[in-house]
């Protein structure tokens, strides 16, 4: 059964209310990312990382004040999903695993022996932090270009370009969000670690998967009614991809949901990358690379 089967939605008669919405996304977006910055993890940065879990919810200055003895009253300190769960970070830097056996040693010290378990324990080196975030920063801009030439070749150059600026908003948006929402609702740990990067990767993926599944409908159609104008050609076949959409993308969104629900602590930034991801991929297949593609020959004709 085909959902959506006559539907004559315009679409695009209204893209230009939705470029500047979501400019104005993108805007708040961007001045959260310069004023509030974004939260890197421990592998981006370098440093110790430790996760530990109280048999009681302990007091975070009392383990501030633990740490201030041995020199890292620094380092920071917060709960980690459950409020008897707390992670404590360092950029702090020696051999091996020192660090982290200090930090111990002063909580058993203080808390007592048996007070608390050990969930994880990261050590990275500053170099390799840095190393990461290039190589984060390359695989996220090579995925693009290599993008904009397969579609570019596939269809027109103008389709790359759509194809690519729509992946642009994507990742622009959903890292606004994240820079937005990052400490604001409880239990949900939004730093940039390389769980994420993967998110934003495959993000990136699923994305253009559906772009160029609308692109190919265009371009059949185009073939078919070669005396319709283009806008209706792609409002047309937005409506029938429309059922398409809702049946692909709700499926990988409940999955995507239930794991942000019951996936835990490690996976739950993953999780909600591409939740918000799968939204805005959506979204931006109709009015960010349809658009620019109907707008781009008129601009053009124009100049």
């Amino acid at each position: 059964m085909r959902l959506f089967k006559k539907t004559n939605i315009p679409f695009l008669d209204a893209r230009g209310l939705w470029y500047f919405v979501s400019g104005a996304i993108i805007a708040v977006g961007l001045a959260s990312i310069v004023v509030r910055g974004l939260s890197f993890g421990i592998d981006f940065l370098g440093g110790t990382e430790i996760v530990v879990s109280f048999r009681q919810a302990p007091d975070i200055g009392a383990i501030r004040t633990t740490l201030g003895t041995i020199g890292l009253s620094g380092s920071e300190i917060k709960t980690f999903g459950e409020a008897t769960d707390i992670i404590i970070r360092t950029t702090e830097q020696a051999e091996g695993t020192v660090v982290g056996d200090r930090m111990k040693s002063a909580l058993t010290d203080a808390f007592g022996q048996g007070s608390f378990e050990v969930l994880r324990e990261d050590k990275i080196g500053p170099k390799i932090g840095k190393e990461l975030r290039e190589d984060a920063l390359y695989a996220v801009v090579w995925s693009l270009v290599a993008i904009l030439l397969y579609v570019a070749v596939r269809f027109k150059f103008v389709y790359g370009v759509g194809a690519v600026l729509s992946l642009f908003h994507d990742v622009l948006v959903t890292l606004g969000i994240i820079s937005l929402l990052n400490g604001v609702i409880p239990g949900l740990n939004l730093e940039i670690t390389q769980e994420v990067i993967a998110a934003f990767l495959t993000l990136v993926g699923v994305s253009v998967n559906d772009t160029v599944v609308v692109f190919d409908r265009i371009r059949e159609n185009e073939r078919l009614y070669r005396s319709m104008d283009l806008r209706s050609i792609m409002n047309r076949s937005l409506n029938e991809m429309l059922g398409r959409t809702i049946i692909t993308n709700g499926t990988i969104l409940t999955v995507l949901i239930v794991l942000l629900i019951f996936g835990g602590e490690v996976t739950r930034a993953f999780a909600f990358t591409l939740v918000i991801g799968q939204f805005v991929g959506t979204y931006s297949s109709i009015y960010v690379a349809s658009a620019i593609v109907l707008d781009w020959p008129r601009r053009r004709v124009k100049a």
